[in-house]
């Protein structure tokens, strides 16, 4: 009985014992497995890449990216004694209201946002800052329960985002459109909406944040040297324009006086090399505030220049002109009836402003004759005018460099082949177009027949200032090298002696056309017009296409009072600008 009594002591010994050691197994096991909350001997920062910038040819930075930071602190961890000078010292740093602050600190217990809104600058000193309030022992050190650690939270400035500026205020709008706040996992991003920012968004936008990582110093920061890790930034590429931004702020002004004085709806115009389509402005009187957006604004968002398509009227006689000359169909000194003003066809009766019995054929279009361009026009087959206004550009997009282009119509062949459409259209109704269509249509006319496509943007640039260029595409040969000079003589002919005299000015070769058209609502015409004067001025260095467009002027009907006198103060800024220097021609005593 002893004997058993001691085997069963023996036994649960053992027990008891194997239990122990199970125990203390399972104890090394969790300790070695369990994070040990152990300061870390390394550290790491990462940077956020920025959106690239938009500039001038000038070189002055239109849109351009700003970072935003927020400051936190964890008000727990300030010293009690010294909460004061932490709070004087934020508000210098900061310029942020000490009151502000105060409030702040009060309101709860914890983490506290201090600003989600301090600028890079700004953000700088308080980082310095930081880093002093650490030295001056503002923050207390604190046990933390769950751990059984003690730690110090100081202030810290953390990157919450990026907004985008606008240097120069409504300059440029609508063509560098605005854009929108994008959230990205906690940071705010910009995202394009319209124009430009929208067109090349992804050439905009950052391409790789930055990152660095290494053994940390007493104080947390990174100790660089050849055991860290730097990741580098790749910021989103700049745009460089092809558009001066003194040359564009002048012409906006006289827009926007312009559209005043003709108590117009808008007034656009657009100026473009001939030769290589670098478009040198592109203004409208209708601009916007891209970071005040205002219902009243919702209109003026759009690019006018590409998104009002309208019937360009009497412009198009030029063009009509050079497609029965190319093809041998007429002699400019051809003689037409006039039919004093007015010409029947069908049940259609086509009038002049001024009556004529007789004219030459390339008068027909110095003193925009209705009457007799449709005349004309009755040579051209109805695939021949179909085809010849298509490759003029028309109904085709316009630009490669902005989106969301109406690009207009030409009446089908069937319709050409009927003689009332084919007059209609010779003088510009039937057909719609753009202001940058007719841009390129006229370079034409003073480039030797070739037709450029207009380029808003010049290059793209880098985080290390490596510039791309864009190529200059090939012009087309739309007419004869010959017909395109003869039209040339026609156009300045009519700048001398025709409907845009007022556009005259001594030293310089300039050449164009009136244009007005009335304008459709509701289906039907109404006693409102668009008015238009297109065409080239030129020094002896450089050859410029450029157009304006008038939308519903009240203070007159006629291109001659309204187009007219905006292209003229057009040319007398680039005189004023150096762009345009007139020959100088010595008086003979």
């Amino acid at each position: 009985m002893v004997n058993e009594n001691k085997s069963k002591k023996i036994l649960l010994l053992y027990v008891l014992t194997g239990l122990g050691f199970l125990v203390f197994l399972s104890v090394m096991l969790s300790t070695s497995l369990k994070d040990r909350h152990l300061p870390s001997l390394y550290a790491k920062k990462s940077s956020k890449a920025e959106r690239g910038s938009i500039i001038s040819a000038d070189g002055f930075h239109i849109a351009t990216t700003k970072k935003l930071y927020k400051a936190v602190v964890n008000n727990r961890y300030i010293d009690p004694q010294k909460e004061e000078l932490f709070i004087q010292l934020f508000s210098i740093y900061s310029g942020i209201e000490a009151s502000k602050i105060r409030k702040r600190l009060k309101k709860r217990k914890g983490v506290v946002v201090l600003s989600y809104l301090i600028p890079e600058k700004e953000a700088q000193y308080l980082k310095k800052l930081a880093y002093e309030l650490r030295s001056y022992k503002v923050f207390m050190s604190l046990k933390n329960k769950r751990t059984g650690l003690r730690s110090v939270h100081g202030l810290s400035v953390i990157e919450s985002g990026e907004t985008r500026e606008y240097p120069y205020g409504d300059v440029l709008t609508p063509i560098i459109g605005y854009p929108h706040k994008l959230e990205d996992e906690g940071y705010t991003r910009i995202k394009g909406v319209k124009g430009l920012e929208k067109r090349f968004d992804e050439d905009l936008s950052a391409r790789g944040d930055g990152s660095s990582r290494g053994k940390r110093d007493v104080n947390s920061y990174i100790i660089l040297n050849k055991d860290s890790f730097t990741k580098p930034i790749l910021n989103g590429l700049d745009i460089k324009l092809s558009i001066p931004i003194s040359l564009q702020i002048k012409i906006e002004k006289m827009c926007s006086l312009m559209k005043k004085d003709l108590r117009a709806q808008q007034v656009m115009l657009a100026v473009m090399n001939s030769k290589t389509g670098k478009v040198l402005a592109i203004a409208t009187s209708n601009r916007f505030l891209p970071k005040k957006i205002k219902r009243s604004d919702y209109p003026s968002l759009n690019v006018g220049a590409i998104e009002y398509s309208f019937e360009p009227g009497s412009v198009i006689k030029p063009v009509t002109f050079a497609l029965l000359l190319d093809k041998g169909l007429i002699n400019p000194y051809d003689l037409v009836n006039g039919h004093n003003g007015k010409y029947k066809i069908g049940k259609k009766i086509i009038t002049d402003e001024h009556k004529f019995a007789w004219l030459s054929a390339e008068d027909v279009i110095v003193h925009s004759s209705n009457v007799g361009i449709a005349q004309l026009a009755q040579k051209l087959t109805g695939f021949e005018f179909h085809e010849g206004l298509k490759s003029f550009g028309f109904s085709h997009k316009s630009t490669p460099d902005l989106i969301y282009e109406k690009a207009g119509s030409v009446p089908h062949i069937s319709q050409l082949n009927r003689k009332i459409y084919k007059a209609t259209a010779s003088y510009g109704y039937s057909l719609r177009a753009n202001l940058m269509q007719l841009l390129r249509a006229y370079s034409v006319f003073n480039n030797n027949g070739r037709m450029v496509r207009p380029r808003i943007i010049d290059s793209f640039v880098d985080e290390f200032a490596e510039e791309s260029f864009i190529e200059n595409e090939e012009a087309i040969q739309v007419i004869k090298s010959s017909t395109a000079s003869r039209m040339k003589d026609i156009l300045i002919k009519t700048v001398n002696k025709g409907t845009g005299t007022k556009t005259r000015v001594k030293g310089l070769v300039v050449g164009g056309k009136t244009g007005t058209a009335h304008i459709v609502e509701n289906g039907q015409y109404v006693n409102k017009y668009n008015t238009v004067f297109a065409g080239f001025v030129n020094d002896k260095k450089t050859n410029y296409t450029m157009v304006s467009v008038v939308v519903k002027p009240k203070k007159s009907q006629f291109a001659s009072q309204t187009a007219v006198p905006v292209f003229r103060q057009a040319i007398e800024i680039m005189i004023e600008e150096a762009y345009l220097t007139p020959l100088q021609v010595d008086v003979i005593k």
